[in-house]
């Protein structure tokens, strides 16, 4: 969470297969305003239908990845106003959770509040050594609202999640990784992007269209269903050729049902 007012700015650039979506702060740090949400919200939908992107980065600039929430625009909140604000945050966060690429949180400083919700609404977690991440809501006598509570369970345990979510206590990247809550330490944002290309490499051989519809079926139980509609899928007819002639496959778009998708 913060109490210091900035104009994040939602930058979406694209290089090759790659989509990054950048918080630039005008001044202060990266906080989450009713409208940074909303123009956040904007962004993931043009990645989502576009079929040439395979992975999706989040990064932030300046002091901080994201500080969290806006506390002066929530300041005079009633119950209906907290429960849209609530809303909005989880329709997006979905969203993101929902990405048919692979998503990675690449957090170059201080990730709080509903910057740790976004992270933890993506496939992978990096973040630099130095860095805090938590959930200090409760220090504000509120809850997170964007997921929070329903996604830590999954990454820690209820045990941990329990601890970091009743005290609002901050860990250190070490110990954000050594719980699970990070997937990887990185030395410093400098290296960040050389973190990044290790991750891309590392799953680049997977199928486009099978990584989306393992996804889905980790977030909808229905392994059947997808297991079948990899049939109506050139990659699995590829993937499958590619193994009985000894080559690597040749992988065409990222999913089956979405290649009429133009590039910009």
């Amino acid at each position: 969470m913060a109490n210091e007012k900035s104009q994040t700015e939602v930058q979406l650039t694209k290089e090759g297969e790659v989509a990054t979506i950048r918080f630039v702060p005008a001044s202060g740090v990266n906080i989450f305003s009713s409208r940074v949400i909303g123009n956040l919200g904007t962004v993931v939908e043009k990645v989502a239908a576009d079929a040439h992107v395979r992975f999706v980065v989040f990064r932030g600039d300046g002091r901080v990845f994201l500080a969290g929430a806006d506390i002066s625009e929530m300041q005079h909140f009633s119950e209906d106003q907290g429960r849209a604000f609530a809303t909005n945050g989880h329709h997006v966060f979905d969203a993101i959770e929902a990405l048919p690429q692979v998503t990675i949180a690449a957090m170059n400083g201080h990730s709080m509040g509903g910057g740790c919700e976004l992270a933890m609404s993506c496939d992978f977690r990096l973040l630099v050594k130095g860095a805090k991440i938590g959930q200090p809501e409760t220090k504000l006598g509120l809850i997170p609202g964007w997921g929070g509570t329903q996604r830590i369970t999954r990454y820690v345990g209820l045990g941990w999640a329990r601890r970091l979510l009743f005290s609002g206590e901050s860990i250190d990247a070490e110990e954000a990784y050594r719980i699970g809550l990070v997937d990887e330490l990185v030395e410093s944002a400098e290296v960040l992007d050389e973190a990044l290309d290790r991750w891309f490499k590392l799953l680049a051989p997977g199928s486009p269209a099978a990584i989306t519809r393992v996804k889905r079926a980790l977030a909808n139980r229905d392994e059947i269903s997808e297991f079948g509609k990899c049939f109506s899928c050139s990659d699995a007819k590829e993937g499958i050729a590619a193994f009985h002639e000894k080559r690597a496959a040749s992988w065409t778009t990222w999913d089956c049902e979405r290649k009429t998708a133009k590039p910009e």
